[in-house]
């Protein structure tokens, strides 16, 4: 009890001193000198800046490539663009997965019971067993859509 009373009196002491630094620091920052006129030029308001830039030309903005969404979530896991996932590459990615598959809870779950399931997931997508997936049999392990829930009003 005395060291949580001593601590909220020295809280309030160090926000006491605070305020009066920055209470102090205001004052002199009011009191400061006017600027002088010879530095400062009069600017008109009705008077336009000028800015020459000197012919300097920018670079070019960077093109912009609209991709659908499966192939923004197809180069979430093609790490390399060459247009193939490994194996490799999608064990890479599923660490979401592998939070998933801890059932119980406890956080300890072993490599080789988190990788089945993805392993399995790649065998079944590789329809022609070359162990990389192309785009098409990328598309196969889409995410089912969920159901949207009617307004419960």
């Amino acid at each position: 009890m005395k060291s949580l009373v001593l601590g909220a009196l020295l809280t309030l002491l160090l926000l006491a001193i605070g305020l009066f630094w920055w209470e102090g620091r205001a004052e002199v920052e009011e009191a400061a000198p006017p600027p002088q006129d010879d530095i400062v030029k009069k600017v008109d308001p009705d008077e336009l800046p000028i800015a020459d830039p000197l012919n300097a030309i920018g670079p070019a903005p960077p093109e912009a490539t609209e991709l659908s969404k499966e192939q923004r979530r197809f180069f979430r896991y093609d790490r390399n663009r060459d247009w193939r996932i490994t194996r490799s590459e999608m064990l890479s990615t599923r660490s979401d997965g592998f939070r998933k598959l801890d059932k119980d809870g406890n956080n300890l779950l072993t490599f080789e019971e988190w990788a089945v399931a993805t392993v399995d997931k790649f065998e079944g997508a590789d329809a022609d067993g070359n162990r990389e997936l192309s785009p098409a049999e990328f598309a196969t392990t889409k995410p089912k859509p969920t159901k949207k829930r009617s307004c419960a009003c």
